[in-house]
């Protein structure tokens, strides 16, 4: 399931507006047939999975997928639950239960009422490949993490706002891979004012995965940009999954005070500013106790002479 979970975020963005999905064939321990969601929704990745396989292989082999198998017909394509009734599969191990309720355990119950061995498992990788999707589904908004770049003392420019570069090469690739993932990206007016950003994906052969441009501001967005009053207004934001925030200070305070992060990437340089911009503004706690507990490590790594940490926000 863990290897199906990796392969999922293939789908991502492209997917959209469906969830980026995989799964796995396997039989006596060997993967013989794999597929995830492609570019528009379709095909799912169960089809792609099953598509020109014999039945005979099939007949005692485990399908592995990350997501309870649709259930609905659509004009675009057959419902997975039927495909996987008819391919005859040994097994079927799933990863998430789909909250949308035009599937909602009636995918489980279609395989198990033809007789396939079904598992449901609440499987911690799969649901962090579906951690978009998951999100609308049960908060009605997008995935949000937010990114910080800064100094090794917390700043994230000069005194005078000068800010390129704090990081090296190495982490601001590392930056434009997870835009290519992103279906948004959004900055505050006070950042697209003050560096007219491009917000676009640079790394060779993913330009075209640039994701769409959002600006916090009460003002005016420029054409093609997309305005937000409020951070809670990402909930307007239609078929996004993901979003990306990047800057700067105030707009990252104001994030994390509505407690609308789900993910915090940290990229620290290994030099000092002191007199500089800090990299964030007042969120708003009352004592240390409401600091405490909120976050969880997900990843480190060095990227260069710069250091990466990835939290995920604790909730129940």
């Amino acid at each position: 399931m863990a290897a199906a979970a990796r392969l999922a975020l293939r789908a991502r963005p492209l997917s959209r507006p469906n969830p980026g999905v995989a799964a796995l064939v396997v039989d006596q321990g060997r993967v013989t047939s794999r597929g995830w969601t492609q570019p528009g929704g379709r095909p799912h990745a169960e089809a792609e999975a099953l598509a020109g396989l014999d039945p005979m292989m099939l007949a005692g082999s485990t399908l592995y997928v990350t997501l309870e198998p649709c259930a609905h017909r659509s004009s675009r394509g057959p419902a997975c639950a039927d495909l996987i009734v008819a391919a005859r599969p040994a097994r079927v191990v799933v990863g998430q239960h789909d909250p949308d309720p035009r599937t909602s355990g009636e995918g489980i119950a279609r395989l198990e009422a033809a007789g396939i061995a079904t598992r449901l498992l609440d499987d911690k990788a799969s649901a962090a490949s579906l951690a978009g999707f998951l999100t609308r589904q049960r908060r009605g908004r997008p995935w949000v993490t937010l990114k910080l770049a800064t100094s090794l003392d917390g700043c994230i420019a000069l005194a005078d706002g000068s800010s390129r570069w704090i990081t090296g090469e190495s982490a601001r690739a590392h930056v434009h891979a997870h835009r290519a993932q992103a279906d948004a990206i959004l900055v505050g007016g006070g950042t697209w004012r003050a560096d007219a950003p491009g917000l676009d994906v640079r790394l060779p052969g993913l330009e075209a995965r640039s994701p769409q441009r959002v600006v916090l501001t009460r003002g005016d967005a420029p054409a093609g940009v997309t305005r937000l009053a409020a951070p809670e207004a990402i909930a307007e934001l239609e078929g996004v999954q993901y979003l990306y925030v990047e800057g700067g200070a105030q707009t990252a305070a104001a994030f994390l005070a509505a407690d609308l992060v789900d993910a915090l990437h940290l990229y620290r340089a290994p030099i000092l500013i002191g007199d500089g911009r800090r990299s964030l503004g007042a969120l708003g706690l009352a004592s240390l106790d409401a600091a405490h507990g909120r976050w969880q490590m997900a990843e480190r790594r060095q990227l260069g002479s710069d250091h990466f940490e990835a939290y995920w926000r604790s909730r129940t």
